[in-house]
């Protein structure tokens, strides 16, 4: 295969991969147009990745050279395989860059740790940038409800890997619905969400990608304590890793759709600065209390790419108690899980909560909170039973 299709293909794959199966074959149309041996190549890459779980893994030799044996670096890491002092348990996490170990780290304690490695065949200037600069986010931040950053390192082979806390914890909304964490609960576990991401900003990290899957919940004590994980496809906002992250393709989605905000779905990969998060945190906090994004998510994806750009950017979600109350059957098994009735958990909606909700998804970023604590902030005046600072759209 020439090495310019190989190139392409790659970088094709790598926007793909960070799509749903849904909306994989019209980004594929749009990104290979009339070139079928490229698309042809992405198609393999696409598939390795779906049936053997890793990209470009050592696939078997069909004996006539295959495109994916062709494709092929090297072996994957194994079970009780060695990479300097860490010794790999078992593969917990995949993502379009890297794979995520569980990992026994020998000297100069013993502990278990996550080791995160880059992908065979992905070690590319924009993966490796992209990789580098989640390494270095995560190194900057030190908080009790952030992954923490303890080594990093290069295998034999010369791809990067970092090594990070092992988190044995399960997503936020699962964790809430699970233990049947009720309405309080669930904001206090939130606010702690918000001070991690104030930490990162005030790091000068974005996350981007704010989603309950990115914040897990671990037992310590008996006491529930959530860790954001993922800083990915974080963007910073200090000179030295903007150099290495702040480029980012014309129209390349960065983030999930039902999480993004207004400015990410404008697509230009400028101008995204900490209200943004607030954002997502608003879509965070709207799940964790209603049991449903702002915008189906399934309905997102079905729409088309540009469909739902649009919709991100200009459709207003319906206010909590709203959801709540149009559910039906759905609004009555969400509400048991909050040890309510239906339409106790709308009522306790109104007012307050509904406010302080929306005001994180204003499609105008001015009006919303400026900082994650501020929105903290306003959960504890809600908690407190005080005055909040969000309220009712006026007239104006």
């Amino acid at each position: 295969m020439p090495k310019g299709v190989l190139s392409e293909a790659r970088r094709i794959f790598m926007e793909l991969a960070e799509l749903s199966n849904l909306d994989r074959a019209e980004a594929l149309d749009k990104e290979c147009g009339e070139d079928l041996h490229l698309r042809a190549q992405v198609e393999v890459l696409l598939r390795a990745e779906s049936s053997a779980g890793a990209f470009m893994s050592n696939p078997t030799s069909d004996g006539g050279g295959s495109s994916q044996a062709s494709l092929a670096l090297g072996p994957k890491e194994a079970a009780s395989s060695e990479i300097g002092r860490y010794k790999l348990l078992e593969q917990i996490g995949e993502g379009g860059m890297g794979t995520i170990w569980m990992a026994e780290q020998r000297e100069p304690v013993k502990r278990r740790v996550a080791l995160k490695i880059i992908k065979l065949g992905m070690d590319t200037k924009q993966v490796i940038a992209r990789f580098e600069a989640e390494r270095q986010a995560l190194a900057l931040m030190d908080h009790p409800h952030i992954a923490k950053v303890f080594d990093a390192g290069a295998t034999e082979t010369g791809r990067p890997y970092f090594v990070m806390e092992y988190i044995k914890g399960i997503p936020t909304l699962e964790y809430c619905d699970l233990d049947k964490v009720d309405t309080r609960g669930r904001i206090q576990l939130f606010k702690a969400v918000c001070h991690a991401i104030l930490h990162a900003h005030q790091k000068g990290i974005i996350h981007r990608d704010i989603k309950p899957n990115n914040v897990l919940v671990t037992m310590h004590d008996g006491v529930p304590v959530p860790k954001v994980i993922d800083f990915g496809i974080a963007k910073a906002t200090n000179s030295e890793l903007t150099a290495k992250t702040l480029f980012t393709e014309h129209r390349q989605m960065i983030g999930t759709p039902a999480y993004m905000s207004t400015e990410q779905a404008e697509m230009s990969g400028l101008d995204i600065d900490t209200r943004s998060d607030v954002d997502s945190l608003g879509v965070l906090l709207y799940e964790l209390l209603t049991g449903t994004t702002p915008f189906d998510t399934q309905a997102l994806l079905e729409s088309g790419f540009e469909e739902m750009m649009r919709v991100i950017r200009e459709d207003e979600p319906h206010k909590p108690s709203t959801r709540i109350s149009s559910l039906g059957d759905t609004g009555t098994r969400m509400a048991q899980q909050r040890k309510l009735d239906p339409l106790r958990l709308s009522n306790m909606m109104r007012g307050d909560l509904d406010w302080i909700v929306m005001k994180c998804l204003e499609k105008d970023r001015t009006r919303r909170y400026e900082t994650a604590n501020g929105l903290a902030a306003d959960l504890d005046r809600h908690l407190g039973d005080e005055p909040v600072v969000a309220g009712p759209p006026t007239a104006g």
